[in-house]
């Protein structure tokens, strides 16, 4: 079986993974936040990883550089929203934290492909 360019990046590997823990914890959120932050956060964790796996499908670095600012612009998203869950009782202090650093390892990554990416897109310039 074909793996594509994105299936070997670690920071896509390390998104999903954030994506399964969101679904898993998120299932156990009330059912009256089914439409409000399950939604927001299953929407916005699978956002991170979507994003990285279509930039790699681009064929200019700068292009790539786009969607590795998305990502990590979703990845924000996350955090907000697990604050506020973590504030609202729905996840405990110990889930909290796992969230904070993972999120905080996830950032680093994509902060550090965008610069790759956009030292890339200089050097073909």
């Amino acid at each position: 079986m074909y793996v594509y360019s994105f299936e070997k990046l670690e920071v896509w590997k390390e998104s999903k993974k954030l994506t399964k823990i969101i679904y898993q914890i998120t299932s156990r959120y009330p059912e009256n936040e089914k439409f409000g932050l399950t939604s927001q956060l299953r929407r916005a964790s699978i956002s991170v990883c979507s994003n990285l796996a279509e930039g790699s499908a681009r064929i200019t670095s700068k292009d790539k550089a786009h969607f590795s600012t998305m990502a990590y612009s979703s990845l924000i998203e996350v955090l907000n929203q697990i604050i506020i869950s973590y504030e609202l009782d729905f996840i405990d202090e110990s889930d909290y934290l796992n969230f904070r650093n993972l999120i905080e390892s996830l950032s680093n990554k994509i902060n550090s492909l965008r610069k790759f990416q956009l030292n890339e897109s200089t050097k073909n310039n």
